[in-house]
């Protein structure tokens, strides 16, 4: 993987540990010479973790909506920022750019764009790994009710597990390193529940 794209809240939320981790996951992608592509902000966990990259001498690609760019507060220290028109462009770029995903905590934004990663991978549009850096149980809730889906019949447990899972930043990446994509379809057959 050469970039990855993190999606994560543009607030710190409350516990001290979001922002430490957001801070280590852009060191360590730095570390390990791979391109962080993120929303273009200087705010929230947004911007620790553009700035832990960047302590590291990583290279930051933000892509910022036009319309956001006071809002958020666009970070002037990046690699290089992307002004895009829409919310949807600027998903649609930040796919573009990279290898694959991951969720740090973070609010509708946040789950918005994980989940239509996840639904493009579903269809087949892409076979980027996607994950969830699962910091102190932030998202153990969310797994609860994917597992729910999948029980009632309305996911499959192969596209279930599209979504990979930690705690741990090296795991994460090493499970991304190692993913290989379902091979398949979307669709449920009620004789298959």
């Amino acid at each position: 993987m050469k970039r990855i794209t993190v999606f994560c809240g543009s607030s710190f939320g409350t516990e001290e540990i979001y922002k430490e981790q957001a801070e280590l996951l852009g060191k360590i992608l730095a570390k390990q010479n791979i391109a962080l592509v993120y929303g273009g902000a200087n705010v929230g966990l947004m911007g620790a973790v553009a700035d832990g990259a960047l302590s590291e001498n990583g290279t930051v690609i933000g892509v910022l909506p036009n319309f956001l760019r006071s809002k958020e507060i666009a970070h002037l220290g990046l690699t290089e920022l992307i002004l895009v028109e829409s919310m949807h462009e600027r998903k649609t770029k930040m796919n573009d750019l990279c290898d694959g995903v991951i969720a740090l905590p973070g609010g509708f934004g946040t789950l918005e764009e994980l989940f239509e990663m996840l639904t493009w991978a579903q269809l087949g549009l892409h076979k980027k790994p996607i994950a969830i850096l699962n910091i102190n149980g932030f998202y153990d809730s969310l797994l609860e009710l994917l597992q729910t889906m999948s029980k009632k019949g309305l996911l499959k447990e192969a596209n279930q597990k599209m979504l990979l899972v930690s705690d741990d930043i090296e795991s994460l990446l090493s499970q991304m390193e190692n993913y290989i994509p379902p091979t398949v379809g979307k669709w449920i057959d009620k004789k298959n529940i």
